[in-house]
């Protein structure tokens, strides 16, 4: 059986299929509009798959706070002074067990419609994702869609204790809740009492503005405020819980969850729920948010994580190397940093946390990400991860309400994506509305993501880096090139990266270790190319000697040879 590369499109169906192009700061549904699961047809999904990817990640799926009204469908209302944004945060979760409103037809039919969604999708040979928020809630969870054997969060809560194992919130006795923003209409004010804790540990009464303070902290059996004392025994009324809650979701069909600040739940619960939920589901996929790379071997050994965000090494170094603030040889350090664990990492270059790279926080030009973007595809064999409208040079410098000009694209407002609309351009994804940069863009986003299962080199092979052979030449600037070598049975790659803004004529010192490495002894190389542009290369790569390469500016070139063994 092929073993694929995991190539994970990540959407927000609120923007995807919303094709309003007059957006309203702080709109309302009304005003704005807001994207549905119907948008994703079979059309939609073809045209995804065809880009490359085998797995999409659908964010927000799960019903959250907002500050729509849908209490004529039996839905309860939310206070807007809990609430970020009209449109409310995917991550302050609202009812475990239900589906967003905003993303139905017909609201009352929104859980068959993701379920038709899960179906055309698997039907469309994509493998469905979808968020798990484990560490908080929206502060008025209530769960009004739940299994009748199933009992809500805090229901039988101990309030007047700051912790118990069986409590599922933490509470601040005697203290009533102080939302940072005021807000009272008619003499509706936010009332909470006692305070539950806020979700990013923040054990006051009165959060900050840059709090979580939409959300509650889930109480895991962590004592906080007793020099975070554990009781995992007996198990914590809050683990048997959430586990019901992951195993709704796996028995609808989907194929994996992208954990939500993990590293903020502790691992003895992921190693017990992951490992029970795998017993029943074997193939379903974990991904972990997580910044600690302290913590990172302990979530994957102890924790039983699929994957974790390689965010503070690959992602925060390509960054800082796309803008010229760091050399290009530090890309060497990242993954010498997770070698033992490279294949578990998930690299990227945007996600709905962080600056799209065309936005003047960012690079400004989505072009200057080309070479960083090969390097993250095609340097191993791990899971890789693109945002939509990343591949069409999205700006996100929109203020769209709740989100100011940030250079990230909203979660919290209604809005809607222009390249995203004149890429599905009603329906029809035929790149007639793209302008000529925008086709240019995408098309070597499609390449790059189409030769990294089409090369079993990229996504079976061995990985050798030729940097250590190539600092200090006059023909090799470290700074700004970076290389290395992919190999697999009777194909070789040497794969270049030119990270500045010309092109340029450089020089890789092939060392003979490398052959070693991949076990090369005896061949002949029967052909040269390069993958990018069909362009021809000399056949001869002769071990402890130059290999001369041109690479246009910001660009790279993904040179194979195939061998006769």
């Amino acid at each position: 059986m092929k073993k694929e590369k995991i190539l994970i499109y990540q959407v927000l169906p609120r923007l995807f299929g919303n094709d309003n192009p007059n957006q309203i700061p702080h709109g309302s549904i009304g005003e704005n509009g807001c994207g549905k699961f119907s948008a994703f047809t079979e059309k939609a999904l073809k045209e995804i798959k065809k880009m490359g990817f085998n797995h999409i990640w659908y964010t927000g799926v799960i019903e959250h706070a907002t500050q729509t009204d849908y209490t004529s469908f039996g839905i309860r209302k939310d206070h807007p002074a809990v609430v970020k944004g009209k449109a409310g945060s995917p991550y302050a979760v609202k009812d475990y067990y239900d589906i967003d409103p905003d993303l139905a037809d017909e609201v009352p039919n929104r859980m068959s419609e993701f379920e038709e969604l899960i179906v055309r999708t698997h039907q469309a040979r994509l493998k469905v994702i979808i968020d798990f928020v484990p560490n908080h809630v929206s502060r008025q969870y209530h769960s009004d869609s739940k299994p009748q054997d199933i009992e809500d969060l805090g229901t039988d809560d101990n309030t007047h204790v700051s912790f118990d194992i069986e409590n599922n919130f933490y509470y601040i006795p005697g203290q009533a809740f102080q939302p940072p923003v005021n807000w009272e209409q008619d003499g509706d004010i936010y009332e909470e009492f006692p305070a539950k804790a806020t979700g990013n540990d923040c054990f006051s009464p009165h959060p900050a503005i840059d709090d979580w303070y939409e959300t509650i902290k889930l109480n895991y059996g962590i004592e906080y405020l007793n020099n975070k004392k554990q009781h995992f025994s007996p198990i914590p009324e809050t683990w048997k819980k959430m586990f019901e809650i992951l195993l709704f979701w796996a028995e609808k069909g989907v194929d994996g969850f992208r954990c939500d600040m993990a590293e903020m739940v502790p691992v003895e619960f992921w190693n017990w729920a992951i490992g029970n939920i795998k017993n029943q589901f074997p193939g379903i996929l974990f991904i972990a948010e997580i910044y600690n790379p302290k913590q990172y071997r302990n979530y994957i050994h102890k924790g039983k994580f699929d994957y974790l965000y390689d965010k503070v090494g690959l992602y925060d170094t390509l960054k800082l190397v796309i803008n010229g603030i760091e050399p290009a040889e530090y890309i060497t350090y990242c993954w010498q940093a997770v070698n033992d664990i490279q294949s578990h990492m998930v690299n990227f270059l945007e996600n709905h946390d962080e600056q799209r790279i065309a936005s003047e926080f960012f690079a400004g030009d989505p072009f200057k990400a080309l070479p960083a973007l090969v390097v993250s595809a095609t340097m191993n064999t791990n899971p890789f991860m693109l945002y939509f409208g990343q591949e069409l040079g999205e700006p996100g410098m929109d203020a769209e309400g709740f989100s100011g000009c940030d250079g990230r694209t909203t979660i919290f407002d209604y809005w809607s994506i222009p390249s995203i609309i004149n890429w599905r351009n009603q329906g029809k994804y035929d790149e007639e509305q793209l302008t000529e940069s925008q086709k240019k863009l995408r098309q070597f986003y499609i390449k790059v993501l189409q030769l990294c299962n089409e090369s079993k080199a990229i996504s079976q092979g061995k990985f050798f880096d030729l940097m250590y052979k190539n600092f200090c030449k006059p023909d090799f600037n470290t700074h700004r090139q970076y290389a290395y070598m992919r190999h697999y049975e009777d194909e070789l790659l040497l794969i270049a990266a030119n990270f500045e803004n010309y092109p340029v004529d450089i020089r890789v010192y092939i060392p003979s270790d490398c052959y070693t490495c991949f076990g090369l002894k005896d061949f002949r190389i029967t052909s040269a190319k390069d993958l990018l542009t069909n362009k021809k290369y000399p056949q001869e790569l002769i071990c402890e000697a130059d290999y001369p390469i041109h690479i246009e500016a910001n660009s790279a070139v993904i040179l194979q040879y195939k061998l006769d063994i």
